[in-house]
C-alpha cells in the first residue's frame, strides 16, 4: 500500500490532497507523544528544531491547562466534589482526543472514563438509565462519559434501535433524571462536539487510509455518514429538549481539533469552583542501607530483549 511509507516518513513530499490530510493526521497523532516529552523538557527552546508557530503555542497552552486540571483534581479529592462530564458528538468529532488530553496527567483512580459498549440482552431489559448509574462518581471523583445515556436520542433513534414510545419516554425522563443527580450533589457538564459535513468526510477518509486508525471505523460509523441529515435532526431535537438550567449543553466548535481541545478544557475549568489545595512539602527519605544486603542477578531468560 502506497500510504504506509508516506505516513511513516514525514520528509517525503505530499502532493495528493487526501495524502496530505492523512499526513497531517499522522503528525497530529505524533503530537501526543511530543506532549508527553515536553513535560520533561519544560521549555520552548527544546522545540527549536520542530515545527514552530501554532504547534508550539498549542503545546504551551495545553501544558498550562493540564496543570490547572491537576489543581482541579486535587480540589475534587479534598472537597469530595462529584463531577460528571458528558461528551457527545458525531463520529470522528474529536471527543476521544479531548478526553485523552484531560486524563493524560490525572490519577485514573480519581478521573476515570466510562465508555460503555452496546447494551446486552439483560441490560436492554433494565430501566434505561440503570447501566449508567453504576458508573456515577463517589465523593472525590470525576467521571468522563465517552458517549452516554444520550445514545437513545442519537444513534438509537437514527438507526431504529428504539421504538417511538421509548424515544419519547427518554425525553420525559432525562430532565428529571439529571435534576435528581444534581440534587444529590453531582455536577453535570454536557458537551456536544460540532464538526462540518466536509470535515467528517475528511476524517473518515483518513481512518480508511491509515492502517493505525482503521479499527476506529465500524459499520455503524459508515452508516452514520450516509445518514448525516437524520443525525442533524436528531441532534437539534436533543439539544432543544434536554437543555436545562441544572445541566445545560455546551457546543464545542471542533473542526480545528487542537483549538477544540484547548477551548473545551478551558471552559471545563471555568465551570468548576476549584482552587489550589495546599500540600505539605514532600521530602524524599534516605534509603536504608544494610551491610548484608545482596541483590541477586535476574536470569537472562527473564530479561526482555533490548532491541531499541
Amino acid at each position: 500500500m502506497l500510504y504506509g511509507p508516506i505516513i511513516m516518513n514525514p520528509k517525503l513530499p505530499v502532493t495528493d490532497p487526501n495524502l496530505k490530510r492523512l499526513h497531517e493526521d499522522f503528525m497530529d497523532s505524533l503530537d501526543e507523544e511530543l506532549e508527553m516529552e515536553l513535560d520533561d523538557l519544560r521549555g520552548p527552546d527544546a522545540m527549536t528544531d520542530q515545527t514552530r508557530g501554532s504547534r508550539l503555542s498549542y503545546f504551551k497552552h495545553l501544558l498550562h491547562l493540564q496543570a490547572e486540571l491537576v489543581k482541579l483534581q486535587d480540589w475534587v479529592m479534598a472537597s469530595g466534589h462529584r463531577l460528571v462530564i458528558i461528551f457527545e458528538g458525531r463520529d470522528a468529532a474529536g471527543k476521544g482526543g479531548v478526553i485523552k488530553r484531560i486524563t493524560q496527567r490525572l490519577n485514573p483512580r480519581v478521573c476515570r472514563v466510562a465508555a460503555l459498549p452496546a447494551p446486552n440482552d439483560r441490560e436492554r431489559s433494565q430501566w434505561y438509565f440503570q447501566r449508567y448509574t453504576a458508573h456515577l462518581p463517589a465523593a472525590g471523583e470525576m467521571v468522563l462519559f465517552d458517549r452516554s445515556w444520550y445514545n437513545r436520542a442519537g444513534v438509537e433513534k437514527v438507526m431504529g434501535f428504539c421504538s417511538d414510545e421509548e424515544y419519547e419516554e427518554f425525553f420525559r425522563s432525562v430532565p428529571e433524571f439529571e435534576k435528581m443527580l444534581v440534587r444529590s450533589g453531582i455536577q453535570i457538564i454536557k458537551y456536544w462536539f460540532s464538526i462540518s459535513d466536509d470535515e467528517q468526510h475528511a476524517r473518515f477518509l483518513g481512518r480508511i487510509l491509515d492502517p493505525l486508525k482503521q479499527w476506529k471505523l465500524s459499520p455503524m460509523d459508515l452508516e452514520s455518514r450516509r445518514r448525516w441529515e437524520a443525525y442533524t435532526r436528531a441532534k437539534e431535537i436533543m439539544l432543544e429538549r434536554t437543555h436545562i438550567p441544572e445541566a445545560p449543553w455546551w457546543v464545542v466548535q471542533a473542526v480545528d481539533k487542537k483549538k477544540a481541545r484547548l477551548n473545551c478544557i478551558d471552559h471545563l475549568l471555568s465551570q468548576v469552583p476549584y482552587h489550589e489545595v495546599p500540600h505539605d512539602s514532600v521530602v524524599l527519605p534516605e534509603r536504608v542501607r544494610n551491610p548484608d544486603y545482596i541483590r541477586h542477578p535476574v536470569p537472562q531468560t527473564m530479561i526482555v530483549p533490548e532491541k531499541y
